[in-house]
């Protein structure tokens, strides 16, 4: 051990800071794929008062510290820095306390988010958030990325679930934001500088989240449209007479589905092969309007040739069954291999063109190459996967997101929807944002963190655009 590292050792007890081979290699990498790296040190506090002390001596020493959650994020903004502090927030992960009447949830941000949402339904309550890596995710990574997921549509992102936040500053100083008001115009909105920025302006370490009343139905039902202009019809009929009851609009492109099915083993629900499977789902307070709802869309989606087959599901593991492939990817690894993910955000109108000019653009390049699409399409999320089998393990990440980000870009999209930027996508920023958008950004990063020491070479952070 260096003297900064046993100086933080001997500060804390046992077990809040980790060193050399007692860093578990959970801790050295996320899910973006990265090559692990082993920090400097591990801490796992168990309170706001040793961040607060553990960020002041990092501080003076000017050692960076990198924020962690559930390590489920795609674009390595969790990724550790060689001679930095990786710091977990895994320990801090109390639910604090779930007010029913006042409709919030306090919670410390290693929380993981199924824990927060089972604790909102023991209320009668929900949490609005909802997203695949729900058992594993945290709260404070869950709104330090801004997260979306599958029911965006009806509540929104993470940031419109938070009332209130509590933050660590780069120096260690607590900000004490935790509101629990619907309704409060008192100056700034301080918390909105954290959601979103990936740990770059200050360490969540709790929030207050607004809660909704748990609608008891649901309506789930399967479909398969002809083409990407049927589903895009299909979803304004659905808004337009379910209203707030839409709680879920999810579109499978044909490789993704057939792929997918046919590796997990999930199958069809459908017969034959449609040009875009669609999950339509609703939620509502009354069982018999809720599915009559759905049915009476989907009853007139058939007579308007939006729909060329559907199901519509009986019981909950039947709603399961259907959504059993939009939830597979975290088999990419197992049926694909390596893979190139993004992440857009796209024009609603200009979503079949994306999706169709990436899949012949990359097949001029790679004809091998497997292209598989689909996304949250009521928000207008595209996640795009691509893989060169030929290339193996060294997939052209370059080549690939060259083309895909120009793409994007030139249809008025953005290179990241609901994953952050991270390390993965900062290079590409530029194709998203203006320079003046970013040299504002790093405005607003000196003010905050002047030493550079959060989260340091992430997102925005000294990327020139």
């Amino acid at each position: 051990m260096n003297d900064f590292t046993q100086a933080l050792c001997s500060a804390f007890d046992t077990g809040v800071i980790l060193v050399g081979d007692d860093i578990p290699e959970h801790f050295c990498s996320d899910w973006a794929g990265l090559p692990p790296v082993r920090p400097l040190a591990l801490a796992r506090p168990r309170t706001t008062e040793e961040v607060s002390r553990i960020l002041a001596l990092c501080h003076d020493a000017g050692i960076a510290v990198v924020p962690q959650g559930g390590l489920t994020g795609i674009s390595g903004a969790a990724h550790p820095e060689k001679g930095g502090i990786a710091l977990s927030l895994d320990r801090m992960n109390r639910i604090e306390s779930v007010d029913a009447e006042g409709r919030t949830l306090t919670a410390g941000a290693g929380a993981v988010l199924e824990t927060a949402q089972n604790a909102a339904r023991e209320h009668g309550l929900m949490l609005g958030i909802d997203i695949g890596a729900r058992g594993t995710c945290q709260l404070g990574g869950v709104l330090a990325t801004n997260a979306g997921g599958n029911t965006v549509i009806r509540y929104g992102m993470a940031r419109d679930h938070v009332l209130g936040l509590e933050v660590v500053l780069a120096d260690g100083t607590v900000i004490n934001g935790m509101n629990t008001l619907l309704k409060n115009n008192a100056g700034l909105d301080l918390k909105q500088l954290f959601i979103g920025s990936e740990g770059l302006l200050g360490i969540i370490t709790r929030c207050v989240l607004r809660l909704h009343p748990h609608p008891p139905f649901t309506a789930t039902a399967f479909c398969g449209c002809a083409d990407t202009q049927a589903v895009i019809s299909l979803l304004s009929a659905a808004g337009a007479k379910l209203g707030p009851m839409l709680t879920s609009f999810e579109v499978m492109w044909p490789q993704f589905f057939d792929i997918m099915s046919e590796g997990t083993g999930a199958g069809s629900p459908l017969e034959g092969r449609h040009g875009a499977y669609v999950i339509v789902e609703a939620s509502g307070f009354d069982e018999g309007a809720t599915r009559t709802g759905l049915e009476t869309v989907l009853e007139k989606a058939f007579e308007d040739g939006l729909i060329e087959d559907a199901v519509l599901a009986n019981s909950l593991k039947e709603e399961a069954a259907l959504w059993a492939v939009r939830e597979s990817p975290s088999e990419y690894q197992a049926i694909l291999g390596p893979i190139i993910p993004f992440d857009v955000g796209l024009p609603l109108h200009r979503m079949h063109t994306a999706v169709t000019q990436i899949e012949a653009e990359i097949a001029e390049m790679y004809s091998s190459a497997r292209v598989l699409s689909y996304g949250h399409i009521g928000d207008s999320n595209l996640h795009v996967v691509i893989n060169v089998p030929e290339a193996g393990e060294n997939q052209p990440e370059a080549e690939v997101k060259e083309l895909v980000y120009g793409i994007v870009s030139e249809l008025g999209g953005t290179v990241s929807a609901e994953h952050g930027i991270g390390v993965i996508k900062r290079d590409y920023l530029s194709y998203s944002r203006t320079p003046q958008e970013i040299a504002t950004m790093n405005l607003i990063k000196q003010a905050l963190d002047p030493k550079g020491i959060l989260n340091p070479g992430k997102s925005f952070h000294e990327v020139v655009a």
